[in-house]
Formats: structure tokens, sequence, C-alpha cells
């Protein structure tokens, strides 16, 4: 994949043309908080996060969600998607808070939705939001839900590295790897045993938000299998560089966490849900080769220097020294 340098310039000023126009800022009063959730990704669908987090978005129709998995992802048409991720979405929502920094939560949210633009998927209600939690991770859910913790956000190097992990997460989304996945636990019969669980301790309500919370917490606990990851690796890249940004952003991410022990609590649930950072490494590499190397550029903006202020931070050291 070579492109003329013009081209690939454009793509890049576009990109963060696109980056920079965040939505108009909402105050930090409070309620603010709230105003957000129900302003990032309402869409089509309505409801926004905030429906997920009250219980007033809709429920998926049908009372055996685990029958409807077990027979074929094919199955659930979009709207039914979109609402098991606005369901899932809850329950990542419920274990962490969403992080109070609204020009935050609005650059990710600008910056994710201009890369999914240019996705297979472009028409879902996407939604990017910052979680407040100092560990390295990422999660997204179906229907074009996506988050990311403030650790991980802090440990980019520069706006090319959170491209290429949006574009990762992305990709899991545009594939239906997390629905893939529930099939195969409501296929194996022991979710069963995981809904009933959830029942005996009054956690929620009805069979289908049972079974739900159930695939949910299962689901991020253990992972996407290491063929989906491999698949969002290589096509996270092309994604990002669709969209103007390094393709090798997502490259230095895993040059990075290659170095993490599994010790480290920052780094514990990312290393113990991903295949290895060095085996990532090595399937990139094939599957790149030099075919993206026109799409490469120089150090690339910080994300503090993308919210107008503050210091760069280690990471952006980081890579300064390399």
């Amino acid at each position: 994949m070579t492109a003329p340098s013009s081209l690939q310039s454009r793509l890049r000023t576009t990109a963060l043309c696109a980056a920079l126009s965040l939505a108009p800022a909402l105050g930090l009063a409070q309620g603010g908080v709230m105003n957000l959730l129900n302003s990032l990704g309402g869409g089509s669908s309505g409801g926004g996060l905030l429906g997920a987090v009250t219980g007033q978005s809709a429920q998926p129709q049908g009372d055996d969600l685990i029958g409807l998995l077990s027979r074929s992802v094919e199955n659930i048409d979009e709207a039914r998607e979109i609402d098991i991720g606005r369901q899932l979405a809850s329950v990542l929502l419920g274990s962490k808070p969403l992080h109070p920094d609204m020009r935050l939560q609005h650059y990710v949210n600008q910056l994710g939705r201009w890369i999914s633009l240019q996705s297979a998927r472009p028409h879902l209600p996407w939604t990017f939001v910052v979680l407040d939690d100092k560990g390295y991770n990422a999660f997204a859910a179906p229907g074009g839900y996506v988050f990311v913790t403030k650790g991980l956000i802090d440990s980019c190097a520069d706006e090319g590295e959170l491209a290429g992990i949006l574009a990762h997460e992305i990709t899991h989304v545009t594939a239906k790897h997390h629905l893939h996945a529930m099939r195969k636990t409501a296929q194996s019969g022991v979710v069963t045993q995981l809904v009933a669980s959830q029942i005996k301790t009054n956690a929620v309500g009805n069979l289908v938000a049972s079974q739900l919370f159930a695939l949910g917490r299962n689901l991020y606990a253990r992972g996407l299998d290491q063929t989906d990851e491999f698949h969002s690796d290589r096509e996270g890249v092309a994604l990002a560089a669709r969209a103007g940004f390094d393709p090798y952003g997502l490259v230095s991410v895993l040059q990075n966490l290659r170095t993490a022990t599994p010790d480290n609590p920052m780094f514990t649930l990312a290393l113990s849900t991903h295949p290895p950072a060095q085996t990532r490494l090595d399937q990139l590499e094939q599957a790149m080769g030099r075919r993206l190397d026109s799409y490469t550029g120089g150090p690339g903006v910080t994300v503090a220097q993308r919210l107008g202020g503050g210091q760069d931070g280690g990471a952006a050291g980081r890579k300064a020294k390399k």
C-alpha cells in the first residue's frame, strides 16, 4: 500500500483537524457528567450512555438471549446488537467511574468517531468513553461502544498510539468479535451456572438482564480469542492509516507493553486477557511487511498538546528517547 506524499499529508491533516474539532465544551458544573453521558453515543437509537446506567435504555427483546446466541450471531440484527452493547456498556460503567475531565472525554470521543468513519461500519452510534482508572486497559462492546482507561491514555507517547488503540477496539466491534465470543459461551452451557448465581444474589431483575450481566462479566474477565486479537491488530493498523495516522502507533504500544511485568497491577488485566505482546508484534510484522511504510510520519502531537496545555508526561519522554 503506497500513496503519494501529498495524499498522505492531506489524510493526516484531515484527521488532525477532525480531532481538533471538539464538540462544544460542556460546563464542569454539577450535573455535567450526566449531561455528557446523555450526549455521547445517542445516535439514531437514542438513550446515550445515561440510559444504560439508569436502566432507561431499551432492553433486548425476547426472554432468552442465550437461546438466540446459541443458534447464530446472524440472527441478531443491528438494532438488537446495539441494545446488547448498551447493556454491556452499563456493566463496564458499573465497575469503573467515568473520568470527570470533560475536555478529555470530548477529545477521545471525537478522535474515535473520526477513525470509526473510515471503518466498515461507520453508521453505528459510535461512543468513546474514558474510565477513571489508573490501569492500562481498553474495552469494546457490540454496537459501537469503546472504553479506554485514563491510565492507558497517560501511557500513550502521542496521538498516533492512542489512534492505534482505538482502531484496534473499533475492529473488534465491526467484526462482531464480542457477539461471537458470547455465542461460544452460550453454547458451552457454562453461562447457565453464571446466570443462576446472579439471580441468587438478586444482582439483576429479569432473565435477559441476568444473561447479559453474566455474559459480560465472563467476557471481560477472560478476554477474546487470540485469533480475534491478531485480526484486530492487523485490521487496526490499516484502519489507523486510512484515518491519516501513523500505522506504527499500535506497534509502538505493543513494544511498550512487551516490557511490562505480570506482577505490575497496572498491566495485570491487559496481560491476562491478550496474547503476549511479542507474539502480537511478530504477527504484525508478517502482515505489514513494508507495505504501510509510506504512511509513517515523524513524532506526533501528544494528547496533552492536543488538549492545549500541560506537560507531555513520561510517555512522551519515552518516545523521544527511542
